[in-house]
């Protein structure tokens, strides 16, 4: 059958798919636009399914304040390549899924894909069809809310780290100054308080292990493996590490001095602890050529 160019425009319009694969939809369809857009998200969605293996650490990390602004959300959100990531479609449904969260403030990112996003679909319908249109995967990967008791101070290195900051008393010169110093040292925790006991324990078998080894009298790799655990927690918590402004003093003392406190902080940073595939070019030249 005869598809017109002008029914073809309008699916296009309507689904953002390329121009064959709405003719191809249309023929499907008999000509009835509705039924080819259906087909399209079909499509679309068999698509997403066959991308979803697919390594995707590239991305944007984007924040939204709630209606109310008492609660800001943080979020990243991941494509395959950062020539996506600068999409504006991409951008569109980044934005699009951080106001959602900040609006709703679901509790885990399953949640958040099933809140309605438009046009009567869910936002992971509207994932599902933009993976089909881009053509990479596409994926919230993670998601947390700072709610703030005093001041809430950000930072942000480009679009791939994002830091927020709850900080009581000082101010916003400290604030800003914090967030800079979170982006930059990755803490994962903000004392050693919070550092779970098996990740202390796990620290403390190595430590042992790596002392055991010099040869040392036990009660003297006993004081070792307590001193150097006390350095290794230092480094992974916000208190006791050196601020990079002035290494000589810790965040904790700084915050003593400027009579200021930090609540909470959240660091989110794209593609963090994601494996990235590598391919030696050279081998894959060579596996094209043998047939491999």
């Amino acid at each position: 059958m005869t598809i017109s160019a002008s029914l073809v425009k309008e699916l296009r319009e309507r689904t953002g798919a390329g121009m064959m694969e709405c003719k191809k939809a249309l023929v499907d369809a008999g000509g009835a636009i509705d039924a080819a857009q259906e087909l399209l998200r079909t499509r679309g969605q068999a698509k997403a399914d066959k991308k979803a293996g697919r390594i995707a650490a590239e991305g944007q990390i984007v924040t939204a304040a709630s209606p109310t602004g008492d609660v800001t959300a943080i979020m990243e959100i991941n494509c395959e390549t950062d020539f996506v990531a600068k999409d504006d479609n991409f951008q569109r449904f980044a934005r699009l899924a951080v106001d959602l969260a900040a609006a709703r403030q679901p509790a885990t990112v399953d949640e958040l894909m099933a809140i309605p996003a438009g046009d009567g679909r869910s936002l992971e319908e509207a994932r599902r069809d933009l993976v089909a249109k881009i053509g990479e995967n596409i994926g919230v990967r993670r998601l947390a809310y700072v709610r703030p008791s005093g001041h809430l101070a950000s930072y942000f290195h480009g679009t791939r780290i994002g830091v927020l900051v709850d900080v009581v008393g000082g101010d916003a010169d400290l604030g800003k100054d914090l967030a800079m110093h979170i982006a930059a040292s990755s803490p994962r925790y903000l004392s050693a308080d919070e550092v779970p006991e098996d990740i202390r324990a796990n620290e403390r078998r190595i430590l042992s292990e790596q002392a055991q080894t010099e040869g040392k009298p036990a009660e003297i790799v006993a004081k070792m493996v307590e001193g150097r655990l006390r350095k290794y927690l230092n480094e992974i918590v916000l208190l006791g590490q050196s601020f990079v402004k002035d290494p000589d003093v810790s965040i904790e003392k700084l915050l003593k001095q400027r009579g200021a406190k930090v609540q909470a902080f959240v660091r989110l940073e794209v593609g963090e602890g994601i494996e990235k595939k590598s391919e030696n070019i050279a081998e894959a030249v060579a596996a094209m050529h043998s047939g491999a």
